[in-house]
Order: C-alpha cells, then structure tokens, then sequence
C-alpha cells in the first residue's frame, strides 16, 4: 500500500508539537512492533509500521483532555494524505475506552485492527518490565514476560484483554511477546534501554 509520507516526514509531524519523551518512545516501539509483527505475518511493513508510529498522532494535544483524543487525528492524517482506510484503523484503537464517548461502543473486526490494539498496548508492558530489569530488554525471556503479564498488579494500566486480542490475528501469546521482545531489542539504544 502507497504511503502519502516517509517516515522521516512522520518523524516532522510528531514534532510540529512538543512530545514529552515518554510519549516519543511509545510512538517508537509501537511502530518496531508493529513492523516485526507485521513481517511475521506477511503484511505490509512499511505500512504497518506507519500505523504504529502514528496511533496517537494527536496525543500532544489532546492529553490535557483526553476526551478529546483521536477527534483531532482524522484532520491532521488527512492534511498529510492518508485516506479513510489508514484514518480508521488509527481510530480504531480508541475503541471500548469510556473516556471517548464517540467510540466506547464500538468494536474492533479487522486482523489490523486488533494488531494495532495489542502491539501499542504491549509496549507499557515490556517496558515496565525492562525498567524493573535495570532497563535491560536485551535478554528478556518471553517466560518472564509472561510471568509479569499474569501478574495483574504489575503495569496495572496495561489492558491485558487488548493485548490478548493479539489471538484474533492468528498468533498465540507466547509468539506475539517473542515479537515484541525482539522488536524492542532492536531500537533499544532509541528508546533508552541496553
């Protein structure tokens, strides 16, 4: 699928405004997730990654009132080029969340969708994870990280039901948290972690 930008010119559109580096390194790992799975599937990398590295595109504007996040993201991704199709994928992760009356009630249907969901969602876990290993994510074990992922109390914001969603694409836990481990090894050094 053509891509309107570059990710370079992604990178400038998350910059037109400040990103407190927290925010910035989810941008990042959402989108290394997102390319890997989408590499181990068979998908469209590029694009995947693109959905990953822009999901939260109107973040910085709207997390002071996050009633209104993702309301800003259609216009902006469309000024850019982006069509209808990548627009509601973007919006689709906002799906079930109460704050966002707009789409508390709607449900997630499509494989992307879903991925899109569980690989955000997973980056709060393998992270909290790293931080608890000293920042080190680069011999994490899928064991371990299934451990911390039945232990409800630990991330306690990371939605495990949206990360199990990851099952509605076609691959089981343990192969979705060895993608993501390795994805985040990859771009360790970008996202502060050794």
């Amino acid at each position: 699928m053509k891509l309107p930008i570059s990710r370079e010119q992604a990178l400038e559109l998350l910059k037109k405004w400040p990103q407190s580096k927290a925010d910035f390194r989810h941008y990042l790992m959402s989108e290394a997730i997102m390319r890997d799975l989408a590499k181990k599937l068979g998908e469209d990398e590029d694009y995947w990654a693109m959905l990953g590295l822009l999901h939260d595109v109107d973040w910085a504007l709207t997390k002071s009132n996050t009633k209104e996040h993702l309301t800003k993201a259609p216009e902006i991704l469309k000024e850019v080029g982006f069509d209808d199709e990548f627009i509601d994928i973007i919006i689709s992760h906002g799906y079930g969340y109460e704050e966002l009356s707009e789409l508390k009630d709607k449900k997630r249907t499509k494989k992307i969708e879903h991925a899109l969901a569980a690989c955000e969602t997973l980056t709060g876990l393998i992270y909290a994870y790293a931080l608890m290993r000293g920042n080190k994510v680069s011999d994490m074990k899928v064991k371990g990280l299934k451990k911390k992922f039945k232990d409800k109390t630990f991330a306690a914001g990371c939605d495990r039901d949206i990360i199990k969603e990851i099952e509605q694409v076609g691959i089981s836990l343990d192969d979705f948290f060895e993608v993501g481990i390795k994805a985040l090894q990859e771009i360790k050094e970008e996202i502060g972690l050794s």
